[in-house]
């Protein structure tokens, strides 16, 4: 529990101390714990910790632990931070509050059926593909405005933009032209950074940083 609540503690502080400078408020920065691969006595201490919003890569996984942890604590905000494969749309509709990884017309069909049979609009953000790596979801950059003109014809709630910038690079590029693109669009969500550039997210805008490690401690 303590080295839960240290971690937690420390976390938010440091996303305190950045927003400083950048003229912004801690509390307009949603922080996101991310769970996966943890199990539920893993999870549990964040939880009691104070923390109340958590990211899970995987559909299946997260079905596996979380509906019971929901039911001590119905307030937890469940986010799903990974690829989400079309024909796991309804079950991640039913499941998530907010979906953070839209990246194609084909999903977005999915997920607008599945929102429509549910009666369950969920709030997804775009993921941009800011690097242009081959092996990386997200949508190319230059078929941003024709995808979020089909999202909102879709009528699913538009969160913002979300990315994952590219690995041993200097990250900050990456998140100012996310931020450039969110505000050209007339977008306010970004959500970017992780437990080792978080506050370099932070300081460029960021309004939801998916932390894992910083929290949890190494994968296990």
């Amino acid at each position: 529990m303590e080295n839960a609540a240290t971690r937690l503690a420390e976390v938010r502080g440091n996303i305190a101390r950045v927003c400083k400078p950048a003229r912004r408020r801690p509390e307009d920065v949603t922080l996101i714990a991310v769970s996966k691969t943890k199990g539920a006595d893993a999870i549990k201490p964040l939880i009691d910790a104070g923390q109340r919003v958590f990211g899970e890569n995987r559909v299946q996984e997260a079905q596996g632990k979380w509906p019971a942890l929901r039911e001590a604590h119905p307030d937890i905000e469940l986010h799903l931070i990974g690829q989400l494969q079309s024909n796991k749309a309804d079950e991640a509709v039913a499941l998530f509050d907010v979906i953070h990884s839209l990246d194609r017309p084909s999903l977005l069909a999915a997920l607008a059926k599945a929102m429509e049979r549910q009666g369950r609009r969920v709030p997804c953000f775009v993921q941009v593909n800011i690097g242009d790596e081959a092996q990386k979801g997200g949508c190319p950059i230059a078929e941003l405005p024709a995808f979020l003109d089909a999202v909102r014809a879709a009528d699913i709630p538009l969160a913002g933009l979300m990315c994952i910038p590219p690995a041993d690079i200097e990250p900050a590029p990456f998140f100012a032209l996310l931020a450039k693109l969110a505000a050209d669009h007339g977008l306010e969500g970004l959500s970017m950074g992780m437990s080792g550039d978080y506050e370099t997210a932070v300081m460029l805008g960021a309004t939801h940083v998916r932390v894992g490690t910083a929290l949890f401690g190494a994968r296990g």
